[in-house]
């Protein structure tokens, strides 16, 4: 089912599912992953996110995680959406490539952004690295990522790897913010 926004402005992407809801049941559980270290928490993510998308598996289907600046990758020490991705691909079996999509710009936090600045803040973010261009065309792409918020990111990223040749790209990510506040991810 569609909802209004999507119907009115439909995404790049074809479908997106989400484990749950990012709320103040989640939230803890999420930071913690994301910004302290519990790496562990990966492979039961991964479960999570298997569980609710078997409809997006496809014998097209390459993982792909949203990237992360080389600067906050330094500062961070990991992509907790390669993370996912790698453990979603043990889980499922199926490849994972986690250097296809890039990040060339680096940019701001999309936590103190408003709606609008969002999408502003990763226009042109995204490319997919020239060496593999081959590895997206006719590809369904699967595209994790942790949070998705207003959809700024993954409309981005589905965007590009739409314009270098997938047939079709899905997202999916371990939690989604259902009404963008100052939930500051």
């Amino acid at each position: 089912m569609k909802c209004g926004v999507c119907m009115a402005n439909p995404p790049p992407y074809n479908k997106a599912r989400s484990v749950f809801r990012y709320d103040e049941y989640s939230r803890d559980l999420i930071l913690s992953f994301k910004h302290a270290d519990r790496t562990d928490l990966a492979p039961a993510f991964a479960n999570w996110m298997a569980r609710i998308a078997p409809e997006l598996m496809t014998e097209k289907t390459l993982l792909v995680p949203v990237p992360l600046h080389s600067h906050r990758l330094l500062k961070r020490r990991f992509n907790q959406s390669a993370m996912l991705a790698r453990s979603l691909g043990k889980k499922t079996g199926k490849p994972v490539c986690t250097d296809l999509l890039q990040r060339i710009k680096a940019t701001p936090s999309q936590g103190s952004k408003s709606f609008k600045g969002r999408y502003k803040n990763v226009e042109g973010a995204f490319r997919v690295d020239p060496r593999q261009a081959e590895a997206v065309r006719s590809k369904h792409i699967l595209l994790i990522d942790d949070v998705f918020t207003t959809g700024a990111t993954v409309e981005a990223c589905s965007r590009t790897l739409l314009k270098a040749g997938a047939e079709r790209v899905d997202v999916l990510t371990l939690c989604r913010v259902v009404r963008p506040s100052n939930l500051n991810i």
